[in-house]
């Protein structure tokens, strides 16, 4: 758009060059524009943050998981552990005086005292002779 005469004296001549090919619309769009991508790319790198953390992160998808697959395997623990317990519990039952097994006092009394009847049968093994020299690989 050119300045009109009567403008032109009272605007500097050196000025009006260097502007003359710029249009100020332009340099606000342009700015908006680059505003709104600005603003869009911090948001989506917001996001991608968020998003990240919430699958890696120390209480994300994936500490979740690794927590029930620790859960399921102290449970199983736990379970066997009860079993066991419960084992224990029904042998020491059978030792206590008011209810003494006489089967489980002749096996614990055996095992205790290195002790056979003389009806039982025994069977003796032969174990191998350990030599002096080192087993070869």
């Amino acid at each position: 758009m050119p300045v009109p005469a009567a403008n032109r004296r009272a605007i500097n001549p050196a000025l009006i060059e260097k502007l003359a090919w710029c249009d100020m619309v332009t340099r606000k769009r342009l700015r908006s524009i680059l505003n709104a991508l600005a603003l869009y790319a911090f948001a989506a790198l917001l996001i991608g943050y968020f998003g990240v953390n919430a699958y890696n992160g120390d209480r994300g998808l994936k500490a979740k998981e690794d927590i029930e697959r620790q859960m399921a395997a102290l449970t199983a623990d736990l379970d066997h552990l009860k079993a066991e317990q419960a084992q224990w519990e029904r042998r020491i039952a059978l030792l206590k005086s008011d209810d003494l097994d006489p089967d489980m006092l002749d096996e614990r009394a055996r095992i205790l005292l290195d002790y056979a009847d003389p009806h039982d049968l025994t069977l003796m093994l032969n174990r191998p002779a350990v030599s002096a020299t080192a087993p070869k690989p």
